[in-house]
């Protein structure tokens, strides 16, 4: 039921690209094109600005994002509420998560999935992708969301949520606000995550594509955690490639800032990870809830 104009332009805004929310909604281009622009002419203002590749949202284009997941959150609420009247469910649910998503993403998603379903116990494992597939593997788990990119035959994948990883440091550091060049990364002190995460592997992929070795960086630490490695930028001049859903609350109080790096971006998706084969009402109406 949510207005078909306005997903194209929550899509669009998610990815912050066209051609990605075309492929998303097996629409053209051209089409994704026609209904940004119907709705600039409806409310007399430019949504997005374009800046040689790339797009970002202009200010009203925030504030329209910002109403339209409260508007998509309020059709997902009601469709929900009146499909469970005269239905019952219950059972336990297992749910393994890579530590980005299990700190920063679900929780919000498990408190209101609790709220519509009393009778349902859930059980929440964090590890680091390379975990979560073992223990799905050992089906000590039901289902899991990971980070990483490498996928397996044992498994079928299903996508969650769009994440960003970006270059962070604290705000008063003295490289803020500059742009850097890839090469720059040679002169640079990094803090990693740690071996098995999934976060670490898209930076190695991402800038292996650039022809830049990760174990040529000078690595000054591997961290086991989001929460750790902001920390330790808080107390000195090292950089760290981190989740733009870790560092939300941070970059909002201005402790900690994003520098960016010309012509590079690390895009990726979370993903849920399931046994192959028919699903469990549970986990199905788990997926439809949070997607």
């Amino acid at each position: 039921m949510f207005d078909y104009r306005l997903k194209v332009f929550h899509t669009v805004a998610s990815r912050l690209s066209f051609t990605k929310a075309s492929e998303e909604l097996h629409i053209s281009q051209p089409a994704v094109t026609k209904h940004i622009k119907e709705i600039e002419t409806q409310i007399g203002a430019k949504l997005f600005d374009r800046k040689g590749t790339s797009i970002q949202l202009t200010q009203s284009g925030k504030i329209l994002y910002e109403h339209a997941e409260k508007i998509r959150n309020i059709y997902r609420d009601m469709e929900f509420e009146i499909s469970q009247i005269n239905q019952q469910h219950k059972g336990k649910l297992i749910i393994g998560a890579s530590t980005t998503v299990a700190q920063y993403i679900l929780p919000e998603i498990l408190a209101k999935f609790k709220t519509y379903y009393k009778d349902i116990k859930i059980e929440l494992l964090t590890g680091n992708t390379e975990a979560i597939s073992v223990l799905l593997k050992e089906e000590k788990i039901d289902l899991g969301i990971i980070e990483g990119e490498s996928q397996s035959s044992y498994f079928e994948y299903k996508t969650f949520k769009p994440d960003e990883i970006v270059l962070t440091a604290k705000s008063d550091h003295p490289l803020a606000h500059k742009t850097l060049n890839l090469k720059d990364l040679y002169h640079l002190d990094l803090i990693f995550r740690e071996q098995g995460s999934g976060t670490l592997e898209f930076i190695q992929n991402r800038l292996k594509e650039k022809e830049i070795n990760i174990h040529e960086l000078n690595t000054v630490m591997q961290l086991g955690s989001s929460e750790s490695i902001k920390n330790y930028l808080l107390h000195s001049d090292c950089m760290a490639f981190l989740s733009i859903s870790t560092i939300l609350n941070e970059l909002k109080n201005n402790v900690l800032t994003v520098i960016d790096i010309k012509n590079f971006s690390i895009e990726r998706d979370f993903h849920f990870i399931l046994p192959k084969g028919e699903q469990s009402e549970l986990i199905k109406l788990f997926l439809r809830f949070a997607e």
